[in-house]
């Protein structure tokens, strides 16, 4: 006999989510999409459903479609509830939560999706409003499922101001470092999840806090803590003066850049913001020059990479002579017979 779905979830549990599901969302529920949902049988969902009227008299609305049957709650006639979101607002919030879906991970998903169920209840009319229109692509992106509890010890942290105790394994690094950090700020870039910290003392330390902002991917957090050490928010401490100021996560020396792009490439560049003091300058219908300013060497590299024959970097010098290295040693790469062949 195979197992049962989810044997280890307690009757309490379902016939909680059920209760809640249908006060919070307002939906018609298939008995289909229920057992989904719930993850449990058709006959253990109609024992549900079952008891929610006869043993906590919860008035539930019936219907059949054919042999489909669908059920609901009964709302009580009498004052509406006080509408809180609009359409378009409640919209917005399930695009921010399904374009997000890849960096929440699945617990933090879920906790999004019950808290939108519960708004949904805010809405005016029947409440009902799909949740198919917005999705993610996801290949290339890190599951961070694995990585739920730091990220709430992470939130915890910024919320009530504590030093954080952080086990983090560098890419290049063999073992992981023991850091004591004041969590600024948790962002996103290109799919991965960053924390932006200060350094703080080290237990026992004396003297003034290292000067030094690591920047910390969070997935290479291989453990999380708080301590019982509190910290004062910066004062001087800007975002967007500190990373949306020129091209490049790495911040360090700012250099100039100037590119040349062609054909769908120059449109798709065009389309976009490098740097805010970015200057575009169309050579001929078919040719964009770009200057801008940048701070990490590499990303420039691999941003230009990106669109091969359809870039060409021109300054600073010394980053063509780097690209040319690259191109030269990655030319060493396909210099061989295609493989198959003798």
């Amino acid at each position: 006999m195979p197992p049962k779905k989810e044997s280890y979830r307690s009757y309490g549990e379902r016939i909680i989510g059920l209760f809640v599901r249908l006060l919070f969302t307002r939906e018609e529920y298939s008995l289909t999409r229920l057992t989904e949902l719930l993850q449990c049988s058709k006959q253990t969902v109609l024992r549900l459903l079952d008891d929610l009227q006869r043993s906590y008299q919860v008035e539930l609305e019936e219907r059949r479609l054919g042999n489909r049957k669908f059920v609901k709650l009964r709302r009580p006639e009498g004052r509406p509830l006080p509408r809180t979101l609009s359409e378009m607002e409640f919209n917005l919030l399930l695009m921010c939560r399904d374009f997000t879906a890849h960096l929440l991970g699945e617990e933090l998903f879920q906790e999004a999706t019950r808290a939108l169920e519960k708004s949904q209840a805010l809405l005016a009319g029947d409440g009902t409003r799909s949740e198919r229109h917005f999705a993610v692509f996801r290949p290339g992106t890190i599951d961070y499922t694995p990585h739920q509890t730091i990220i709430k010890t992470l939130i915890q942290a910024m919320e009530e101001r504590w030093i954080l105790k952080l086990e983090y394994k560098a890419l290049e690094e063999p073992r992981a470092k023991i850091l004591y950090v004041k969590p600024l700020k948790v962002f996103s870039h290109r799919g991965t999840m960053y924390i932006h910290a200060r350094l703080a003392r080290k237990p026992g330390q004396r003297g003034p806090a290292p000067d030094y902002e690591p920047l910390l991917a969070v997935h290479r957090i291989q453990a999380a803590a708080l301590t019982d050490r509190r910290y004062e928010f910066p004062k001087d401490y800007n975002f967007e003066v500190a990373f949306n100021r020129h091209f490049g996560l790495i911040k360090k020396e700012v250099f100039e850049v100037e590119a040349e792009f062609y054909g769908s490439a120059a449109t798709f560049a065009a389309e976009r913001t490098w740097s805010p003091d970015q200057r575009l300058r169309w050579l001929n219908p078919d040719t964009l020059r770009i200057v801008f300013s940048a701070s990490s060497e590499w990303e420039i590299l691999a941003w230009i990479l990106s669109f091969r024959e359809g870039a060409r970097l021109i300054r600073p010098a010394f980053l063509v002579k780097r690209l040319q290295q690259i191109l030269g040693k990655m030319a060493t790469f396909y210099a061989v017979e295609p493989y198959g062949k003798k």
